[in-house]
């Protein structure tokens, strides 16, 4: 959540809007974080979850490419996913679904 709302606060409109809704689904829950940005292209989507990867409109901007990254990580580690869209707000809309129970490994017992 801290990597998502960095972004949103980072790349929205310096005074702009920031929505997060949190949702109840089937089986687990939908985190959604709405900016009024410059949004992320639809040629952009497929990599911006990858390692050290920076969007057009990020260049500018301060960075490491890593919090995205970070996130697909975790949501799929916990058997959830991540995805990016436009947002109502003009921006984008970075939506994460996850388990309602996670089972993580440490590793061979």
């Amino acid at each position: 959540m801290v990597n998502l709302l960095e972004n949103a606060t980072k790349y929205g409109r310096e005074g702009g809007n920031i929505a997060v809704s949190v949702r109840a689904h089937a089986g687990g829950a939908q985190i959604t974080v709405d900016d009024d940005g410059p949004g992320v292209s639809a040629e952009e989507r497929s990599s911006v979850f990858a390692l050290r990867v920076r969007g057009k409109e990020s260049a500018a901007r301060y960075g490491a490419g890593i919090g995205l990254a970070i996130v697909k990580l975790i949501a799929e580690r916990c058997g959830g996913s991540v995805a990016v869209t436009d947002s109502p707000l003009g921006g984008a809309r970075f939506e994460v679904a996850l388990p309602a129970q996670a089972e993580f490994s440490t590793g061979p017992s």
